[in-house]
């Protein structure tokens, strides 16, 4: 069984950035009915006693689909705070190294984010061989499937920003980009920098590393301000 894990902030906290109405629909009823149409479909099958990332790996059709939102929609509450923060460590290095700059991985995340066409998510990512890159994915997809290990995300469905910002997506990312949780990035990329990248093999079960790694991350209920 999976469950809807806890926000990480107050529903309030991120106000007015996003509203509290928007988490209402979104979280509560949104990322909600994921999760219980998730357990209803895996009730009884093989994907019953499986973690989440490993549903996803192992997974096509409504089970893939409703799992990949789950985890897509915690991983994006995660990457958001209520307090501005910076790229630090480890992970503002590489960003030097593979973008030139923040300002620059900025530049094109906003761009990312902005044409993308219809429903879908803008991720940082690390691909086997280590370089950081933007990853565009429409509706449910997400970036396990091509074993990318993913560090932060913006969704960007229409629910995700239409009551506070109508049709101005690029408004609603210029904003995202100022509640980044880059400590919560920076510890997905610290957790995954190995010699020998993790995230390469399909993650078959519960007890696969890059699957206990990922599901730590998503499954630590810290509450910020």
């Amino acid at each position: 069984m999976i469950n809807l894990p806890n926000l990480p902030f107050a529903d309030n906290a991120l106000e007015p950035f996003i509203s509290e109405e928007t988490i209402g629909y979104h979280y509560y009823k949104h990322h909600a009915a994921y999760v219980n149409k998730l357990n209803e479909l895996i009730k009884g099958t093989e994907f019953d006693k499986m973690s989440l990332s490993s549903i996803i790996r192992e997974s096509d059709g409504a089970v893939f689909n409703n799992a990949a939102q789950v985890f897509n929609h915690t991983f994006y509450w995660k990457s958001l705070s209520s307090t501005k923060s910076a790229p630090s460590g480890k992970l503002l290095n590489k960003i030097n190294d593979d973008f030139g700059s923040v300002e620059v991985l900025k530049e094109e995340f906003i761009k990312a984010g902005s044409t993308l066409f219809g429903s879908g998510w803008v991720w940082l990512v690390r691909e086997p061989k280590g370089q950081l890159m933007l990853k565009q994915t429409q509706n449910a997809h997400t970036p396990l499937s091509s074993n990318l290990v993913p560090l932060f995300v913006c969704d960007v469905w229409e629910h995700a920003y239409y009551i506070d910002y109508k049709n101005l997506r690029l408004k609603y990312l210029e904003e995202f980009w100022k509640h980044i949780n880059w400590d919560f990035a920076g510890e997905a990329y610290d957790k995954t920098d190995n010699h020998v990248f993790i995230g390469t093999e399909a993650c078959n079960d519960i007890h696969d590393p890059f699957c206990e790694i990922l599901d730590d991350l998503q499954n630590q209920d810290r509450v910020t301000s």
